[in-house]
């Protein structure tokens, strides 16, 4: 018997099956096998049609059946993990109104500040523990004002995984993680912001019914199971968004606990039981998936534009054939990259340095000594820098570490990066071969409150190896201020000029 766990991307689908006994991955599939449509109507706009999801989770579901030999019968339970922060309206009939706004749109910023500065930063701070920023909230106002039709139709807004939810079972409802991460829950009186929907104008009807993060949120229904290929009644157990979901698929679930990504961009996400909004303009805040009132727990989550970005640029306009080459040239280079710093921050505004945009900048070249394993190196420590760089940030907001799990990824694939991090922090960096598709389906099971039995299974399933901190950390460390100056010399001048 199996749970299918589903990751909603912005640029694909992936599935996943998982043995119910052991946790075992079975299988993945992924649909579109090469990259969702996205619609960039002006610059800075991001959206894409609900239903061409549905239709690549209805296909992905025939696919992964199909390649498995598994039966409908079989599958005894749904995960689905989804992109955060997007907005999906439906009208009275559950039709969808518009495509979705998704989560990289920025048109909503400025409605966003407006709101905190308007609101006050204590007010947005002690409730929703976040600036309202460019979340599913503002998105929704963005509607309201430059769409009057269309809002005018809406019986629910929705979270990208409400709206694959509501395809499957034919019920609208949500969570209080997912309502957090579109800035719709007051943390303070644990219940919806009334205070934002009253200053936005929001009716509360248009708020889906609250369920559990974990338990039996819905079941498929006689129209769900045609399209999708599942069998009648088969239970919704879990949804998420992607980063908590990322966690949950690490382990992550206890203050002191801390999950880390490495790819395209790079995200830290630790776990704390404060309700301090610090750094609300740096860092986001939102329910982890196991938030409950009497226990808090709460995803601070830090994101680093320019990560794996940076190390790709270099593989496309270096002389090099892979990564696995660059990495080899990187270790003939000692520490600290003899002098030679990248700042990795061009991928657009960096949330963590206040949203200012700094780009990659590459300085202290010597063009008689120094190669592209100086860059290659440089690099590597340079992102290893930034996620360091944010966990002081997260630091200085409350957080305790107790351990670092992070994906097998690209960026964990490299001793290099890891071994910075690793050293520097002063804390070992547990290392997992799973993905969100696979957690997904994993969550399923925890309608049975079994955690412990969870860790276990992703112990026994996924355990790759342990970096620990090196002994002697001075290198490192100067390395790391050197690095630091760098940093600090481009935003003192960027903020001179503002």
């Amino acid at each position: 018997m199996y749970y299918i766990g589903f990751d909603l991307g912005s640029s694909s689908i992936k599935i996943a099956l998982v043995e119910i006994e052991t946790g075992k991955s079975i299988g993945v599939v992924q649909e579109p096998e090469t990259e969702m449509s996205m619609l960039a109507i002006k610059n800075g706009w991001a959206e894409q049609n609900p239903n061409e999801w549905w239709s690549y989770i209805c296909k992905g579901i025939e696919k992964i059946k199909k390649k498995y030999s598994v039966t409908k019968s079989q599958i005894k339970g749904i995960g689905i993990s989804y992109q955060m922060h997007g907005l999906v309206l439906v009208d009275k009939k559950g039709a969808s109104l518009r495509n979705s706004i998704i989560w990289c749109d920025s048109r909503a910023v400025a409605i966003g500040t407006n709101a905190f500065n308007t609101i006050g930063e204590e007010r947005c701070t002690s409730h929703v523990l976040n600036s309202p920023a460019n979340f599913t909230a503002s998105k929704l106002k963005w509607v309201k004002d430059n769409e009057p039709d269309i809002y005018a139709k809406v019986h629910k807004f929705m979270l990208p995984g409400d709206f694959i939810a509501y395809k499957f079972s034919n019920t609208i409802n949500t969570t209080i993680s997912g309502l957090s991460e579109g800035i719709f829950w007051d943390f303070k009186n644990n219940s919806i912001a009334d205070f934002l929907l009253e200053y936005y104008g929001f009716e509360p009807s248009l708020v889906p019914d609250i369920v559990d993060t974990f338990g039996q949120q819905a079941t498929v229904d006689e129209k769900g199971a045609k399209e999708s290929g599942l069998e009648i009644g088969t239970p919704i157990f879990y949804r998420a968004g992607d980063q908590p979901n990322n966690a949950l698929s690490l382990n992550v679930f206890n203050p002191g606990e801390v999950a880390a990504t490495g790819g395209t961009s790079g995200v830290v996400y630790a776990v704390t039981d404060s309700l301090s909004g610090k750094e609300s303009t740096r860092v986001n805040n939102f329910a982890h998936v196991n938030y409950h009132k009497e226990t808090p727990r709460i995803g601070k989550l830090l994101n680093i534009n320019g990560a794996g970005i940076q190390y790709r640029w270099l593989l496309n306009n270096l002389s090099v054939t892979s990564y696995d080459e660059m990495n080899l040239l990187a270790d003939a280079v000692p520490i600290g990259s003899d002098g030679v710093c990248i700042l990795p921050f061009g991928n657009g505004a960096e949330r963590m340095l206040n949203n200012q945009d700094i780009g990659t900048r590459l300085v202290n070249i010597n063009l008689n000594n120094h190669q592209k394993g100086h860059l290659c190196r440089a690099a590597l420590e340079g992102i290893a820098f930034s996620f360091v760089y944010g966990m002081e940030i997260l630091k200085s907001d409350g957080i305790q570490v107790n351990v670092i799990r992070a994906g097998n990824d690209n960026l964990f694939r490299s001793e290099i990066f890891t071994n910075t991090v690793a050293s520097l922090i002063g804390y070992e960096i547990e290392i997992y071969n799973t993905t969100g598709a696979i957690g997904a389906a994993r969550a399923a099971g925890l309608h049975k409150g079994d955690f412990k039995a969870y860790g276990k299974l992703i112990m026994d399933n996924d355990y790759v190896m342990t970096y620990k901190p090196s002994q002697d950390k001075s290198t490192y460390e100067k390395a790391y201020q050197n690095w630091k100056r760098e940093l600090e010399l481009v935003l003192n001048k960027q903020n001179r000029t503002i």
